[in-house]
């Protein structure tokens, strides 16, 4: 990450989100709690789909992924933003910086591609019921699964090699709370328009193939329930996609607002307060979400629980 007649910048500096002392004590306080919540739920989340042979379908195998994902992606930020909250300086090496940046990518991109998978899923169920068992069967959930981990890591190393072959010789505070790649092409003395135009390509493509395949999917889905004759029977199909469209809402409504709005229409402070949310809260969040209108979710849950009560 250096270049010729540079001065290599051998640490950044992390400026976090606040600098005021008690209002640092106040958000350490909250996004302690937070990420508790973020790794008991989606542990819970896991557990029960492993142990409860009821959930042993592709909806929740994914539903399982995306808690695993959620996990990964709030533990890449986390922990360093409850750091700058107790220390006056957050210092981070730039390969602690590329590190941040692979791991966030990599996680970041396959929850992208698991809403998108999750979504075929749910077409493959309420439109093509009878062949579901046979299009979802375990080669092609391997299949489904395998294109977000891939997706992430082709992503993921687009955005750190241009970083890498970046030179820093100037400025090392990052105005943010984690290494993000914008903050950190703002300090770079290079001029280089293919770090600037292929990790932008690279995100754009993905958020708009991932969005594609959700509103296609999501289109024939709603084809299928309005030709459903009961009341009673669309609203139990639909009441199966309603916590994946609210999960797919809350996070890409925010990655629309990082991504696609122009930059000079929100401050950096904005764009700090929305990387909070979807990379922080929104893991938090969607156990919750997935599990709390999902009646099959809460009775493993009670069964788990009332099982380890009559062996305590």
């Amino acid at each position: 990450m250096s270049g010729n007649n540079c001065t290599v910048v051998t640490e950044f500096i992390i400026l976090g989100l606040t600098d005021d002392p008690k209002l640092c004590v106040i958000l350490f306080v909250i996004f302690l709690g937070v990420y508790a919540v973020t790794l008991v739920g989606n542990l819970t989340i896991i557990t029960l789909i492993r142990n409860s042979s009821q959930l042993h379908t592709p909806m929740y195998l994914f539903l399982s992924h995306l808690a695993f994902v959620d996990i990964g992606y709030s533990s890449t930020v986390t922990p360093v933003m409850l750091k700058s909250f107790l220390v006056d300086k957050t210092i981070i090496p730039p390969g602690g910086c590329a590190a941040q940046l692979l791991s966030g990518g990599i996680f970041g991109t396959a929850e992208c591609f698991l809403l998108a998978v999750m979504a075929y899923d749910r077409y493959m169920a309420i439109c093509n019921p009878l062949l579901y068992s046979t299009n979802m069967s375990p080669r092609v959930c391997t299949l489904l699964l395998s294109t977000p981990y891939l997706g992430g890591c082709v992503n993921a190393w687009i955005f750190t090699g241009c970083l890498l072959n970046l030179s820093f010789c100037g400025p090392n505070k990052i105005n943010h709370f984690f290494c993000d790649y914008s903050p950190l092409l703002k300090l770079s003395n290079s001029q280089d328009d293919l770090a600037e135009i292929l990790p932008a390509a690279s995100a754009g493509s993905i958020i708009m193939i991932t969005v594609l395949i959700i509103i296609i999917s999501y289109v024939y889905i709603l084809f299928s329930i309005l030709r459903i004759s009961s009341t009673e029977g669309r609203s139990k199909a639909f009441s199966t996609c309603t916590s994946h469209l609210t999960g797919v809402t809350l996070f890409y409504g925010t990655l629309t607002f990082i991504y696609v709005i122009p930059k000079s229409s929100y401050s950096t402070d904005d764009n700090k307060v929305v990387s909070v949310f979807y990379i922080v809260i929104i893991p938090m969040l969607n156990p919750l979400i997935y599990s709390l209108r999902n009646n099959e979710v809460k009775g493993a849950l009670r069964k788990l629980l009332s099982r380890k009560h009559l062996f305590s």
